[in-house]
C-alpha cells in the first residue's frame, strides 16, 4: 500500500482544517514546499495536495505552490481542489503533476469526466467525499443527493482507475479511520481506493494495508506528531 502524506494549501501555506471547516484552520508552514522537503527526506514517494481555495472557487490560486513541488522531481504529486475544466487539468499535468483529482466536476459534469479519463487515463483520479453516506461537493460546502456507492459504480463504469475516498466526519478528528467503509468499497468495486480522513495511528495504516487498499493519506496525525512519517511508511509496506 502506498502512503501519501498530505499538504492542504491556503494562500500558499500548508494548513489543516477540522472536518473541512475553513473557520477551524491551523497553519503548519508558510510554504508548502518546506513540508514537501520533509516528506521526501523521510522517504515518501508521493504527496497528496489540495488547493483549499480552489476547491471553493474553481480557480487555481495556489498553482505555483503545487508546481514548485512537482518540478522538484523527488515526489509524485496528486492534486485536487477546484479542477473543473480541460485547461486546468492540462496545466497541472504539464507542470509535472502525476495525478489530477476531479471532485465536484466529476459528479456534476459527466461529459467532462469521460473526456478526461479517455484522454489521460491513470493520470485522472476522482475524489469521493462522503458525508452521512452522500457525496459532498464544492470543498465540502454542499451535499448532493448521490450516495457514495452510486457514485463509485458510475466511476467504475467509466473506466476511472483511482478514487480518493474521504469520510468527512473523520477528517482531522483523530478518531481513527472508517475501516468498515473502505473494506466494503474495496470488496464491492474494482477500483484503486485511497483512504482519506481519520488515519490517527500506525494501527489504522496496518488495518488499511491488510484490507488490501491501494493507498492511504496521512494528514493531521503527521502534523500533530502523533505518527512519525518514517514509521508510517514502513507500516504501509
Amino acid at each position: 500500500m502506498i502512503l501519501l502524506p498530505a499538504i492542504d494549501i491556503y494562500e500558499g501555506k500548508a494548513v489543516r482544517l477540522y472536518q473541512g471547516d475553513y473557520h477551524q484552520m491551523t497553519v503548519y508552514a508558510d510554504r508548502a514546499a518546506d513540508i514537501a522537503s520533509k516528506f521526501s527526506d523521510a522517504g515518501a514517494s508521493w504527496v497528496h495536495m489540495v488547493d483549499l481555495e480552489g476547491a471553493k472557487t474553481g480557480d487555481t490560486p495556489n498553482f505555483q505552490s503545487v508546481a514548485a513541488v512537482a518540478r522538484r522531481g523527488d515526489l509524485k504529486v496528486e492534486i485536487g481542489g477546484g479542477i473543473r475544466n480541460d485547461d486546468t487539468v492540462a496545466k497541472y499535468l504539464d507542470a509535472g503533476v502525476e495525478r489530477v483529482i476531479l471532485g465536484t466536476a466529476a459528479l456534476k459534469d459527466r461529459d467532462f469526466l469521460e473526456r478526461m479519463v479517455a484522454k489521460y487515463a491513470a493520470h485522472i483520479a476522482v475524489g469521493v467525499d462522503c458525508r452521512n453516506g452522500l457525496v459532498a461537493t464544492h470543498g465540502w460546502t454542499e451535499t448532493s443527493e448521490t450516495t457514495c456507492e452510486e457514485f463509485c459504480a458510475v466511476l467504475q463504469s467509466l473506466g476511472v482507475q483511482t478514487i480518493i475516498v474521504t469520510d468527512i466526519s473523520r477528517d482531522g478528528a483523530m478518531r481513527g479511520t472508517n475501516r468498515g467503509l473502505y473494506e466494503t468499497l474495496n470488496a464491492d468495486f474494482d477500483l484503486d481506493i485511497v483512504a482519506s480522513g481519520g488515519v490517527s495511528d500506525l494501527e489504522d495504516i496496518r488495518a488499511l494495508r491488510d484490507a488490501g487498499l491501494y493507498g492511504a493519506i496521512l494528514g493531521k496525525a503527521y502534523y500533530t506528531g502523533a505518527v512519525d512519517l518514517r514509521d508510517a511508511l514502513e507500516a504501509a509496506r
